[in-house]
């Protein structure tokens, strides 16, 4: 599994561990670990999921159950490996989806507080409508080209997302069952114009939850808040991580 641990050298301080999208990568978060680290006080974390970026392949096709396979199998033994005492996860699409089927399934015993970016917790029209739209720029336009960037097959990593999102037996999945089994804070980040998603995904997550909720929704931003909007993504987190018990930053460097 390819990793990189961004470390602030306080062992005090909280482990942010990153759960990228659909077709992401460590690489394809770019710069905002370290200017995540860098605001917040906080250690970074991220890998790629098998099959992607570096990481080895996985066995496809997949299955509607392959987000909760990383949820509550493959997540826990990487946290087990990472070894720290505190861990807030911070998810991005089918990575939030991840944070929410863990802390609703799984949850580990490190594990404080989620943030989630653009989360899926049921399929909706327009989600299907822009994955099959993404297989049409992938096959005729520029789209593998700039994915393959970032993963050492980027025709593993396409085909194994595009296929099971439009399966016809994909079209029931919902991870709304899991959300009342959440007791530890959730902060929920969403674009006003998030194109694989409406408003009432956040909503779900917010309305469903067992413990604190927060939301944050974002105006001039799609599905990527943390490319679209980072200062606002930034501060949305830095203020959660402050504020949110059991948390609270307690390395002495608080969030700016």
């Amino acid at each position: 599994m390819e990793y990189h641990h961004w470390r602030v050298h306080s062992p005090q301080a909280p482990t942010l561990v990153l759960l990228h999208e659909g077709l992401g990568s460590v690489a394809m978060w770019k710069d905002f670990p370290s200017e995540l680290a860098g605001y917040t006080g906080c250690n970074i974390f991220a890998c790629s999921r098998a099959g992607y970026g570096q990481s080895d392949q996985t066995q496809l096709p997949r299955t509607p159950s392959y987000m909760h396979l990383e949820a509550l199998e493959v997540l826990p033994q990487v946290l087990d490996i990472l070894a720290v005492p505190d861990v807030v996860l911070i998810g991005h699409s089918d990575g939030a989806s991840i944070a929410l089927l863990h802390a609703g399934g799984a949850l580990h015993k490190s594990v404080k507080a989620l943030v989630v970016m653009a989360p899926h917790v049921f399929i909706e029209k327009m989600c299907v409508g822009q994955i099959a739209q993404a297989r049409t720029d992938y096959e005729t336009g520029d789209l593998r080209s700039r994915l393959a960037k970032y993963h050492a097959d980027v025709d593993h990593v396409f085909w194994g997302w595009n296929d099971i999102w439009l399966n016809p037996e994909f079209l029931t999945w919902s991870i709304e069952e899991y959300l009342p089994k959440i007791e530890v804070p959730v902060l929920i980040i969403q674009g006003e114009q998030d194109e694989y998603g409406t408003l009432a995904q956040a909503h779900a997550v917010r309305d469903q939850v067992r413990g604190q909720a927060e939301t944050l929704i974002l105006p001039n931003c799609g599905h990527s808040p943390q490319r679209d909007q980072p200062a606002a993504t930034l501060d949305g987190i830095g203020h959660f991580l402050k504020t949110a018990q059991p948390i609270r930053i307690r390395s002495g460097q608080a969030p700016r």
